[in-house]
């Protein structure tokens, strides 16, 4: 089985593909795009929208952390991503498409919005994201196009301010999908792969760490899954 997966760096739903990718011991090549230009480049590689993550299995395209795992279930079916057990497996299915619609976005809108407000953020995003020359010249170029990129994930003020007044809440859950075995256990499954790497980019927000890591069943599961992740500068001043 022939598998490529196109991503940008730091993307938690690319993560969340390359974790569903090792547990199904499919061998990949990844190609990193430049972040930014991606929408473009995605189309010329002939997939019909402009988002990461995106995977060529097998000659087929695929686009989307959820829509990747369901591919590939379908593909490899040993190890498994979903339990056999009929409730089990709703479980899972069920914390996956929440991590996918509620917990993915979160870090999302943040890290936009940090860029829309800090020229440092800017710079310290090309110099951690685009491998090109002259960091500090590309966050010029980055800030006509910053708030552009943040309105089309729906960040701005006051979306940022409705996300952290929600992210103990939202990390409640987490913690209540590990106590529940939903998630967290030996066997990697498919809300793991989709929940965890959210969980680690707001961890690795230097305004959030703390608050993040009080939560510790979530951090831990985090931490596991995902152990490397560079530290976002905390812009955001909470």
């Amino acid at each position: 089985m022939r598998a490529r997966l196109y991503g940008i760096p730091m993307s938690h739903p690319v993560i969340t593909a390359r974790l569903a990718l090792a547990r199904k011991g499919v061998e990949v090549q990844e190609r990193t795009l430049l972040a930014g230009a991606h929408p473009l480049l995605l189309l010329a590689l002939g997939f019909r929208g402009g988002t990461v993550p995106a995977l060529r299995l097998d000659g087929a395209r695929v686009q989307g952390s959820t829509a990747i795992t369901r591919a590939l279930e379908a593909a490899v079916p040993d190890p498994p991503l979903y339990p056999g057990g009929p409730a089990e497996r709703a479980a899972v299915a069920e914390a996956e498409a929440w991590g996918e619609r509620v917990l993915q976005p979160i870090p999302r809108r943040l890290i936009r919005r940090t860029l829309v407000l800090s020229g440092t953020q800017r710079r310290w995003f090309a110099a951690t994201t685009m491998p090109l020359p002259f960091p500090g010249l590309v966050a010029l170029a980055l800030r006509p196009i910053a708030g552009v990129f943040a309105g089309m994930v729906g960040s701005s003020a006051e979306s940022t301010a409705a996300d952290l007044a929600s992210l103990d809440e939202i990390l409640g859950h987490v913690d209540a999908l590990i106590a529940d075995g939903v998630i967290g256990g030996p066997d990697l499954n498919a809300a793991d792969c989709q929940i965890a790497p959210a969980v680690r980019m707001l961890l690795a927000f230097a305004d959030l760490h703390d608050r993040v890591a009080a939560h510790g069943p979530a951090a831990a599961l985090a931490l596991r899954l995902v152990p490397d992740y560079p530290g976002i500068p905390g812009v955001l001043g909470v």
